[in-house]
This record gives structure tokens, C-alpha cells and sequence, in this order.
């Protein structure tokens, strides 16, 4: 038995990019971009094949992200921002729809949007995933960004 395995790599990638990032919480946003930027230059990725899209904040991501992809000049997006739980239920409100939006793009114009919006229960959780102890979310998501470039490219061979 013969089973074909379709996968991407981190090699061939190459293509156009935008980042959508949030400014609230910019304190750990600002290290998500670097992260995801860091990323995509060591993969190859020019910088003029790269623009980042400032909003507001999560939820207003998924719009900037739908505008992007009806652009139809990039390979991929990155969602980049920060939800940090509070002590009312704005927390679940702005995760859920955040997701759901970036999601729903990806979905209604074939395009990857990686998700790097922190969703998490402190401050200093943010921190950990921003660059710290857990990593950067950021790069993690231009990762999975340049994977899925590659993914559908082998799709369509």
C-alpha cells in the first residue's frame, strides 16, 4: 500500500504576508510582531513582501483581516493581539468573536490566517507567551503562516 503524504515545509513559503495586529495591550503585542517578523526574515521571507495593518484591538481584527484577504495580495495573514481576562465577561465576548472572525476569513476566501491573539488569564501569562518562558506566540504563528503557504501550494501540484 502506497499512501500519499501532502505536507508543508518551512522552506518553501516564499511569498506575500500581512500582519494585523492589535494595539491593546501593546506592551505584549509589540513582542508578538517582533517575533513574527524575526521569523519570517530568518525563512526567507523579504522585507517588501511584508506589511503590517495596525487596529485597535482583537475584535477588531477579523474586519482588517476580511479587508486584507479581498485584497487578494497576500499568501497568508497573521492575527497578532492580546485578550487578558478581566473581572467581567468582556474577556469571553472578545476571544470568541476574534477566533470565530479570523476563522470564518480563512474559510470565505482560501487564505491561511494564522491566529496569534493571546487569549490568557494574567498579565503575566501574556508575558510568558510573548517571548519569555512559553515562547513567542508570535513567531509560532508566522511558523504556521509559512507552513500552510507551503501546504497548498503542494495541494495544488
Amino acid at each position: 500500500m502506497s499512501v500519499k503524504i501532502i505536507e508543508g515545509d518551512f522552506v518553501s513559503g516564499a511569498g506575500k504576508y500581512t500582519i494585523v495586529v492589535g494595539r491593546f495591550n501593546a506592551f505584549v503585542v509589540e513582542s508578538l510582531l517582533a517575533g513574527a517578523l524575526d521569523t519570517l526574515k530568518r525563512h526567507g521571507i523579504k522585507d517588501s513582501d511584508v506589511r503590517v495593518v495596525r487596529v485597535p484591538g482583537a475584535f477588531e481584527i477579523p474586519l482588517a483581516v476580511q479587508k486584507v484577504a479581498a485584497q487578494k495580495q497576500d499568501d497568508a495573514i497573521i492575527a497578532l493581539g492580546a485578550v487578558i481576562r478581566g473581572g467581567t465577561p468582556h474577556f469571553e465576548y472578545v476571544s470568541g468573536e476574534s477566533s470565530k472572525g479570523i476563522a470564518q476569513v480563512a474559510m470565505d476566501f482560501s487564505i491561511p490566517v494564522a491566529n496569534g491573539i493571546l487569549t490568557v488569564n494574567s498579565i503575566e501569562q501574556a508575558i510568558e507567551r510573548s517571548g519569555t518562558k512559553a515562547g513567542n506566540k508570535g513567531a509560532e504563528a508566522a511558523l504556521s503562516a509559512i507552513e500552510m503557504v507551503s501546504v497548498l501550494r503542494n495541494l495544488e501540484a
